[in-house]
């Protein structure tokens, strides 16, 4: 819930202005606050928006494709990279934020193996921000956009995880504590391959895992690289939210597609596949942090 993380949040507006001023609850806990005044309605789902300016440089997910999502998840296909994202999360943080947090799949399974740890789960989507306001009861779900900057506290989390989504650098470098640790899922080539010709599904870059590291150089230095593959036996069903959940969703052809998935045998074995990578911030950056 929303009272677990506030502390660890910021005012966005008071943030737009170079201010970090805290947010609390307010006369009742369907506001937050802060001290200069101003104040955020919490929905009655249990979600905060603290989006500011235009709303954000991204379109969020729809509501069609978080119920896909969910759907898919659910299912169990992905449970092992949850499981992986998990066991990369060090075992004694405190706070994990996960940018692009969707239905709360990946950050419920952080939660669930740390009883003691609490979640901020941020997506620009209000309707992955509703889904995951119910995902976890130690998990805070709040609308902003990463690119306007998070609203969340300098130095205050043990971890953040991005699986499948966008990040900011300087962002996250700058919530994470001084020994906290950046998680990021990315989908390699041979992911759902089997899919691509068929569907005519977008494809992945080759070098996918390599541009991260070097969109993170400089202020991040490498822990860990951990390639998870393996086979997910679909249904046609599964096949449509998994189509469904993600970008090709907005792209191509969808009597098209669905006629050629028709073609397809009753199961199809898909191979997932993608790199789990552990990152630091630089030991310069630490040492800043340690000293603030």
């Amino acid at each position: 819930m929303l009272t677990d993380v506030v502390d660890l949040l910021l005012c966005p507006q008071c943030r737009a202005r170079d201010v970090e001023s805290g947010l609390d609850v307010g006369d009742t806990d369907r506001t937050l606050v802060c001290d200069r005044g101003h104040s955020f309605d919490v929905a009655r789902q249990g979600y905060v928006s603290l989006l500011t300016g235009d709303g954000g440089k991204f379109t969020g997910d729809s509501a069609e494709m978080i119920t896909a999502r969910e759907v898919f998840l659910e299912r169990g296909h992905f449970d092992p990279i949850a499981a992986a994202v998990s066991a990369a999360v060090p075992a004694g943080g405190d706070a994990v934020l996960d940018v692009g947090v969707g239905t709360g799949h990946y950050l419920a399974a952080v939660l669930d193996a740390r009883p003691g740890a609490r979640g901020i789960g941020v997506d620009v989507s209000k309707f992955a921000a509703r889904r995951a306001a119910r995902s976890h009861p130690r998990l805070g779900s709040v609308i902003a956009d990463i690119w306007s900057g998070l609203p969340v506290r300098a130095g205050s989390l043990s971890a953040v995880t991005c699986v499948f989504a966008p990040r900011n650098a300087g962002e996250i470098g700058r919530v994470l504590a001084a020994d906290g640790v950046l998680v990021v899922v990315t989908p390699t080539s041979r992911h759902q391959r089997e899919l691509r010709g068929p569907l005519g599904l977008i494809g992945v870059e080759e070098d996918k895992t390599r541009r991260l590291g070097e969109s993170l150089s400089g202020l991040f230095e490498p822990v860990a690289q951990s390639p998870l593959e393996y086979t997910m036996v679909l249904s046609h069903t599964d096949i449509e939210s998994l189509i469904g959940m993600g970008p090709s969703a907005r792209h191509g052809d969808p009597e098209a597609r669905s006629g050629a998935l028709a073609q397809l045998p009753d199961s199809v074995e898909v191979t997932a596949s993608v790199t789990v990578s552990t990152y630091r911030t630089t030991g310069q950056r630490r040492r800043a942090s340690a000293s603030l």
